[in-house]
């Protein structure tokens, strides 16, 4: 690395310690109904939204409650999308009058931009209208991201109050995270990306002459408005097929710090808006400290393979796969935020990093996507975690597991178990599956280690909801599409209904007084349990996946049939 490229990661990550008890204050100010800086402008629209809905804010709802409202919420939201793109040859803003898309594809993509994944089995620009975009893409991008942090939500109020059934209302979570949050930092985003190039309006596709005199098609649409939100609620699809290493998507190296900034900004500040809700910003500077130096540390290791000499080549340093207007360094950080933060966008191909650049990408996947993870969703990820922690902690001093003053009792860690082992098992489950069937194996592009890790990655990143590819997997077929949608749904509310089980049996609870007996969790060695149970946890899925491989190739050559 060049002084310069460590002087811009030194400045990504510093900047990102500056602005989390910046938003983090703000959005603890905006989640409990506080007075804050946009209140004078979004208030009365609040309000308003609340009358024409009839939702009455005050009116608290316990886990059952909380977790029904959130369900059906995203259930609708499913089907307005999966229709929306069966119909949009018939519907208008069709420029290139593209017809309906195929059904299994039009379900697939509705489970993934509804589940905060926006994994893409198609080309936008030649797949989906302007309108399909929009008011489906476009709107679930924020619908979704604004699910993850109302979650999350309900799981800090569960553990910050004491003797009660009330999480606080879904609704007014879900309207204020897009109010207030969401909303004002895209508009900001998108204007600024404008500036830099970004396309942004409704025309249709411009047919350009080469230097060469070939004809090259030019994709048109709103495409800022999109990129924005994209980042900021870690949603990361594309508005054109190659993603952010498009030039009409990231064409300069300030729209890519930015966008790539936009990815962990949310995520890391929510770490400090619990802190400040669960009244101990010391129990979210914990959080974050034990996120960040996951994040460095596999971070540091996909920088030295990737500036170490292939063995191959005889270079080091190699270019394969990445975009010449941002170079190595800044590919690799935005490898290691996109899949740390279950966000799934890319500026470079993460096929063609170095084998174990490539591998620690999977890893921060494999790893439950809690190094700052998704919006919210990391967090209440990091949570059970958390709770896994101070359970195992408790058990090492002999003292009965507590955490913030609560008893972490049988019915929390089974919850907390259930919610690590159901993604575990979905992953590994469907990639066995994939590796033994003709319509899995059909759709790699590479034979032997390397297709096998293109269908694991699928898998990893579908169930964790993070939406990147591994590269050369022709994923729009119908097995994959029915696959990859089953491992979305799984990934998401798998995780998602015993995380609210937990918020509503610690709300219940009251809390223990401290005393010199009771373990702390806001001190450094806290810090180093956790993030030693999330690695450890992680390998639940890394290590068998790994050693997978060999045993389906082993299954597959006895059978004449050759992985």
């Amino acid at each position: 690395m060049t002084p310069l490229e460590f002087a811009q990661v030194f400045f990504y990550f510093g900047l990102l310690v500056i602005c989390t008890p910046l938003l983090g204050g703000y959005m603890k100010q905006v989640f409990d109904g506080e007075r804050n800086l946009l209140s004078p402008l979004f208030r009365p629209i609040e309000e308003l939204i609340y009358r024409l809905s009839g939702v009455h804010p005050e009116l608290g709802q316990n886990w059952r409650q909380y977790t029904l409202a959130l369900l059906i919420f995203n259930v609708l939201g499913f089907l307005v999308l999966f229709l929306l793109q069966l119909l949009q040859g018939r519907l208008p803003l069709n420029p290139e009058k593209l017809s309906g898309v195929e059904p299994f594809l039009a379900f697939n993509t509705a489970t993934s931009f509804m589940t905060n994944t926006n994994w893409q089995a198609y080309a936008g620009e030649t797949t989906l209208s302007q309108l399909s975009q929009m008011l489906g893409l476009g709107a679930q991008n924020f619908l979704s991201a604004a699910t993850g942090i109302a979650v999350v939500l309900a799981l800090t109020r569960g553990l910050a109050r004491r003797s009660t059934a009330e999480l606080g209302n879904f609704w007014a979570d879900l309207v204020r995270a897009i109010l207030y949050v969401l909303l004002p930092l895209a508009l900001i985003l998108a204007i600024i990306l404008v500036s830099q190039g970004v396309v942004q309006n409704f025309n249709t596709n411009v047919t350009a002459t080469t230097l060469t005199g070939e004809t090259q098609v030019l994709p048109q649409g709103p495409a800022a408005s999109q990129i924005a939100i994209k980042q900021l609620g870690t949603n990361g699809g594309g508005f054109f097929n190659t993603n952010s290493s498009h030039p009409f998507e990231n064409p300069t190296p300030l729209s890519n710090f930015l966008e790539m900034f936009s990815i962990l900004l949310i995520s890391a500040s929510l770490t400090n808006t619990y802190g400040r809700m669960v009244g101990s910003a010391r129990q979210g500077w914990v959080i974050f400290a034990a996120m960040l130096i996951l994040m460095i540390g596999l971070l540091s290791i996909m920088f030295v393979s990737e500036y170490a000499t292939n063995p191959v080549m005889g270079v080091a340093g190699t270019m394969e796969g990445k975009e010449t207007r941002f170079g190595i360094a800044n590919s690799i950080l935005w490898g290691s935020a996109t899949t740390s933060a279950s966000n799934g966008s890319v500026n470079a191909m993460h096929s063609s990093f170095s084998p174990l650049a490539g591998g620690v990408a999977l890893l921060n996947i494999l790893l439950g996507e809690v190094i700052f993870g998704g919006v919210g969703a990391g967090l209440y990820g990091m949570l059970v975690f958390v709770i896994l922690t101070a359970f195992i902690a408790g058990l090492m001093v002999g003292r009965t597991p507590e955490y913030l003053g609560k008893k972490i009792e049988a019915h929390e860690v089974k919850m907390a178990t259930l919610a690590v082992l159901l993604p575990a098992a979905s992953i590994l489950l469907f990639t066995g599956l994939a590796s033994i069937v003709d319509s899995g194996l059909s759709s790699r592009l590479n034979a032997g280690p390397h297709g096998f890790s293109e269908i694991l990655y699928a898998y990893a990143s579908a169930t964790g909801n993070n939406g990147s590819g591994f590269a050369g997997l022709n994923a729009n077929t119908p097995f994959y599409n029915l696959t990859l949608g089953l491992a979305l749904w799984l990934g998401r509310f798998g995780v998602i209904i015993p995380v609210m089980a937990i918020a509503g049996s610690m709300a219940g609870k009251a809390i223990a007084p401290r005393t010199a007996g009771t373990f702390p969790t806001d001190q450094p060695l806290f810090v180093g349990l956790l993030i030693a149970v999330v690695l450890v946890v992680g390998g639940l899925t890394f290590f068998p996946a790994l050693s997978l491989g060999p045993i389906v190739e082993q299954f597959l050559m006895s059978a004449g049939r050759g992985l």
